[in-house]
């Protein structure tokens, strides 16, 4: 099943979308609502790379992780109905200090088990990082009890995760895998940046993407791609949605931030949120609100 429309839980958040490209040469006014997005957009990611870059220090380092805990064998299973842990995966040449608001959100929203992976800057291989991401979510279901955990990726973070999800089996391990900002078609922005191998890898037609093109018959994760209007990272935009028939996709549009804002801005926040709340077998999340009906093709305009 592939849903390439965001599904109701989002959409309440807004329903405006910004001008379609084909018409602005004809539409002035137009032109000049866009280009105001533009500006608000760019000024706001050199506002949150500024604040990142103060932040990014205090994220080089793995966030300690209590020692685990084997189970009694008379303990009693955990409720079927407990939220799994959530995995956060940070993008290229970045850290774990990226999702500090995102993280604050979760957890003031119930979300009791989060922990964030950092992988080296040198990794060079999409594959390699994958292995090391499903090292550690076993690691996390041994320490909580729990089958499966949510994953949220920004940027190359939600392309290992899916890497791992789709080529390694971690489809047994991952219920929901949300993306913000990924290059999941590859992105050709950047041509000097082909020096770094990961970078190649993130390109269209590297062998690790038509790796991820192949089928993927019954895979059980949940996928929810975010993807940007005015993300300067992507060549093409859509780049960062889903099309794979054999997934369970769904692609929801944002309007009036760009790429570096994606893990940071409330609303998208509030969006994967819901995404991870969503019960795919009851279509209802996990506060009780139903699961609307699909309808036209929606997203968050959060400017």
């Amino acid at each position: 099943m592939k849903v390439t429309r965001a599904a109701l839980p989002f959409l309440p958040l807004c329903q405006g979308r910004l001008p379609e490209l084909p018409g602005l040469p004809q539409l002035p006014g137009r032109l000049t609502g866009l280009s105001v997005a533009l500006l608000k957009a760019t000024a706001l990611e050199f506002a949150i790379l500024a604040g990142h870059l103060l932040l990014y220090p205090s994220g080089i380092t793995q966030e300690r992780r209590p020692v685990p805990t084997p189970l009694p064998p008379d303990a009693a299973p955990l409720p079927t109905g407990a939220r799994p842990p959530v995995v956060l995966l940070h993008g290229f040449i970045d850290n774990r200090s990226v999702f500090v608001l995102l993280r604050r959100s979760l957890a003031q929203h119930g979300r009791r088990q989060i922990e964030s992976l950092n992988y080296s800057p040198l990794t060079c291989d999409i594959r390699t990082a994958a292995e090391l991401l499903g090292r550690h979510i076993a690691d996390i279901c041994e320490r909580t009890g729990q089958e499966r955990v949510d994953i949220v990726g920004h940027s190359l973070g939600g392309l290992i995760a899916r890497y791992y999800v789709q080529r390694l089996g971690g489809d047994s391990r991952v219920r929901t895998l949300v993306t913000l900002g990924t290059p999941h078609a590859g992105t050709r922005v950047a041509p000097l940046a082909n020096a770094h191998p990961i970078v190649r890898q993130m390109r269209p037609g590297s062998t690790v993407l038509e790796e991820l093109q192949q089928s993927a018959p019954g895979c059980r994760t949940h996928f929810v791609a975010f993807w940007s209007d005015l993300d300067h990272l992507m060549d093409p935009l859509e780049a960062a949605s889903i099309d794979h028939p054999d997934l369970m996709a769904q692609n929801v549009r944002v309007s009036g931030i760009g790429h570096l804002a994606l893990p940071v801005h409330p609303a998208v926040a509030t969006g994967v949120r819901q995404a991870l709340d969503l019960d795919q077998t009851s279509g209802v999340t996990t506060g009780g609100a139903e699961r609307q009906p699909e309808s036209g093709a929606g997203g968050l305009t959060v400017a």
